[in-house]
């Protein structure tokens, strides 16, 4: 148990050190990217967000890691996350893999006010609701907002991490790294774990970058439309010219004659 709880302390940590928006994430392109770190914070243990099921004010989700990115607008937001968790053993693994398990059910992050009142980074003045996007005033009560998308990072022991990745499939959700990856100083400059969390952002189910220039992506479109045309034309000639002299069936030549006689 104490080895345990020495292992998230030091994943915590080293999750301290992380940027605000997660490594090797791409952006979304269009609108507005407001990535935070939720978790861990320099705040308390009940300042930070969590996760709960609508309704329930007692079972809560307090991942290792949380990450938010706020979206929409004050009368309809929403919230992508990426959630960490190291998990020293098997039956936390299976714990926590049940909490974030696909379901019928909406998940909502629980953001508490001295959290969004608090400034992304010491030092600074903004605070960190005026950078969410989807506030028009100063909050006085925690913003519940529901989890658009919802990607999950779980770090193993060597030998869990060997079992797991040759015998199970992970949900489209779910990603695994070795727990040593997690517990690296500065791991989350390692080109392998920031190539691992690009895979996890939205953008790479995409053939590429979207452009948040409407303006720029209209006249691509009008690009697109023109070679489509071009492509179009370029094939009917050639099905055209490749396209035998016709000639009528045996049977109309020999109508004509019949009518004549």
């Amino acid at each position: 148990m104490l080895a345990d709880r020495s292992l998230d302390n030091l994943v915590r940590t080293r999750l301290k050190a992380w940027p605000q928006c997660p490594p090797g994430v791409t952006p979304r392109g269009f609108g507005r990217d407001s990535w935070m770190r939720g978790r861990p914070g320099d705040l308390s243990e009940s300042y930070q967000p969590f996760l709960k099921l609508p309704g329930s004010n007692r079972m809560r989700t307090l991942p290792d890691g949380l990450w938010l990115n706020f979206g929409g607008n004050s009368g309809d937001p929403f919230v992508d996350i990426l959630a960490i968790e190291a998990c020293g053993s098997l039956p936390n693994l299976l714990d926590k893999r049940s909490r974030f398990a696909p379901s019928t059910q909406s998940m909502l992050a629980v953001c508490p006010v001295p959290w969004l009142l608090a400034p992304i980074l010491s030092g600074e003045d903004t605070p960190r609701w005026r950078m969410t996007g989807v506030l028009r005033r100063e909050p006085v009560v925690p913003l519940v907002i529901p989890v658009r998308d919802m990607r999950v990072l779980y770090g193993l022991k060597l030998r869990h991490y060997q079992g797991f990745a040759s015998s199970q499939v992970p949900h489209p959700h779910e990603y695994f790294l070795p727990m040593h990856a997690l517990t690296a100083e500065n791991g989350h400059e390692e080109p392998a774990l920031r190539a691992l969390l690009s895979r996890a952002s939205t953008t790479s189910n995409f053939l590429g970058p979207l452009s948040a220039d409407p303006e720029e992506a209209s006249r691509e479109a009008g690009q697109d439309a023109d070679q489509a045309e071009d492509f179009s034309q370029d094939h009917a000639m050639d099905a055209t010219e490749m396209r035998p002299e016709r000639t009528r069936p045996p049977l109309l030549r020999l109508v004509p004659n019949l009518a004549g006689r």
